[in-house]
């Protein structure tokens, strides 16, 4: 284990949030770009104790530690660094590699990798400018890059034949092979051949602005329009994030990162002003890609095209970013209008200032959710509002934070009651009301069944009770009266309802002598049955 090689922790660094595992041990506050708490290495009551989520490191101005993730955990949960390693691996959700220490052919091989990708974007670049590229060139240029903008994204050619075959004609092909650069033929003995022909190329960067891959975009209407490298073992298309080792400063500055679907509107974005914008890279988003751009900023802006795949990416992006939602997350959702995408808006004369107004009325995550479950359901019938009510809850129920889950409810709950025709008869009936003692009682239970709490929330949230104020514990509760105490609650709303509904349609019926009266009858019968067995339930819970 102390071989372990350093790309995997790199990579538990790239999809760990330092504030989030420090904050599980280290209540945080944050303060501009960083977190502060009370440092965990030495008693103090003042916080000194600094974490920043975009360099991964904690450092405290009291006693002077400092370290990342792995160390954080070594020291304050006395692991060793294989135990700390683990840990980490399983908040990732990554299977820790048998690694070996690295020999010198192993660090042979990551430098030669490294080296061809470099030399390949070079020969990619010189060939745009030759008399092969010109069609290429011109494509670009008419797609409003500039020569400056072609030289920063190192933008370049992969003409037909193999090029890249005959530069590197001394390697061995085992190491051209791993670049994803070349591919064996399936005949023909197995020649070498360039796996990009006549495609315009797009270096695909590291966060840290190594080159691990590329992209190639076709130039002669051929399907699929993108093609990328094969994975490699330094590139991983579901945690690499297209125009991130350009956007990481502005992401700081705009204080959010803004998601679009394709590469060239990622870079058209950069290039006209919103230099936050970030693209997934040849698949569709991944948790992985979130939990990349988390570390840099939870506020992340998806920015996708108005049509059906747009909508249905934006869907998708919604339900991902679900688990990683903290109470400091501002995620939201724009939308081009429908068969077009941020370039075409961008090309427009006053393209960045359309861009603009996009960007600024994107939609907050609740209300976009709230959208997408009325575009999905049919909400005018009892059947569709419990289809749309189960689908809430199962998005909803993927929040890890307590209270902003309970929030998100309590948001869906509001909107439910405002906005739907058919509306469930309890609805219609006061908030009910807590009473000092059951409050207190409530909140003790809060702060020990907090599960229970959350069990029964979608009552709880409808009533006067405050879960707020900070009580210490139960009392002499323990888990199974904490539970009757709430639904004795419950039992007891639900006997104010049916009275109150009896005595209501009591006096209709001495009001009115006309047919309806029958109907009222039978329902007034209904309700005392319903009283009765309501009644019989209470007595039976006191007993228990």
């Amino acid at each position: 284990m102390t071989g372990l090689s350093n790309h995997f922790n790199d990579e538990l660094r790239a999809r760990l949030s330092i504030a989030d595992v420090v904050g599980r041990r280290v209540p945080l506050t944050k303060k501009g770009k960083d977190f502060w708490g009370c440092c965990p290495f030495h008693n103090e009551k003042t916080p000194s104790f600094k974490v920043n989520d975009e360099m991964g490191k904690y450092y405290c101005f009291g006693c002077g530690e400092k370290g990342d993730i792995i160390s954080f955990l070594m020291k304050t949960q006395n692991m060793q660094y294989g135990d700390a390693i683990r840990e980490l691996a399983n908040m990732a959700g990554l299977k820790v590699p048998e690694y070996k220490p690295k020999d010198a052919a192993t660090i042979e091989r990551e430098q030669t990798y490294f080296d061809i990708m470099e030399s390949a974007a070079k020969l990619y670049s010189d060939r745009l400018y030759a008399p092969d590229g010109e069609f290429a060139l011109s494509y670009i240029r008419g797609r409003g890059f500039s020569d400056a903008d072609i030289k920063k994204y190192r933008i370049g050619y992969a003409p037909n034949g193999n090029v890249i075959v005959g530069k590197f004609s001394n390697l061995k092909l085992a190491q051209l092979l791993g670049t994803g650069l070349v591919k064996e033929s399936s005949h023909q003995g197995g020649a070498p051949y360039d796996f990009f022909r006549n495609k315009l190329m797009f270096p695909i960067f590291s966060a840290a602005g190594q080159i691990v891959a590329f992209s190639g975009r076709s130039l002669d209407g051929t399907e699929p329009k993108y093609i990328n490298t094969a994975e490699t073992e330094f590139f991983k298309k579901r945690s690499t994030v297209f125009g991130l080792n350009f956007a990481r400063n502005d992401i700081y500055k705009a204080n959010r990162s803004i998601v679009v679907e394709g590469q060239i509107d990622a870079i058209k974005m950069q290039i006209n002003g919103f230099g936050e914008t970030v693209a997934p890279l040849g698949t569709a988003l991944s948790e992985e890609h979130l939990q990349v751009l988390n570390k840099s900023n939870r506020n992340i802006t998806f920015c996708f095209d108005g049509d059906k795949a747009g909508q249905k990416a934006a869907a998708r992006a919604l339900s991902l970013a679900m688990p990683l939602l903290r109470p400091e997350s501002d995620i939201r959702f724009a939308f081009v209008a429908a068969g077009s995408d941020p370039d075409d808006i961008l090309k427009q004369k006053d393209g960045s200032a359309q861009m603009k107004r996009i960007i600024d009325s994107a939609v907050s995550l609740e209300r976009f959710l709230w959208e997408l479950i009325n575009k999905n359901f049919v909400t005018s019938t009892p059947r569709g509002q419990a289809m749309a009510e189960k689908f809430f809850m199962a998005e909803v129920e993927k929040v890890q934070d307590f209270s902003l889950k309970n929030r998100l409810k309590q948001f869906f709950f509001d909107m439910r009651r405002e906005n739907w025709k058919f509306t469930r008869r309890t609805e219609n009936m006061p908030v009910p009301e807590i009473g000092a003692l059951e409050q207190k009682t409530l909140s003790e239970i809060a702060a020990a069944y907090p599960e229970l709490i959350e069990k029964h929330s979608e009552f709880l949230l409808k009533t006067s009770a405050n879960f707020d104020n900070g009580a210490d514990g139960a009392g002499n509760l323990n888990a199974a009266d904490a539970e009757k105490f709430i639904v004795s609650l419950k039992l007891k709303h639900y006997l104010e309802i049916l009275q109150k509904e009896k005595k209501e349609l009591t006096a209709k019926m001495l009001e009115s002598l006309d047919s309806q009266g029958q109907g009222d009858s039978a329902r007034i019968a209904e309700i005392d049955g319903e009283i009765k067995k309501t009644m019989e339930n209470i007595r039976k819970l006191s007993e228990i």
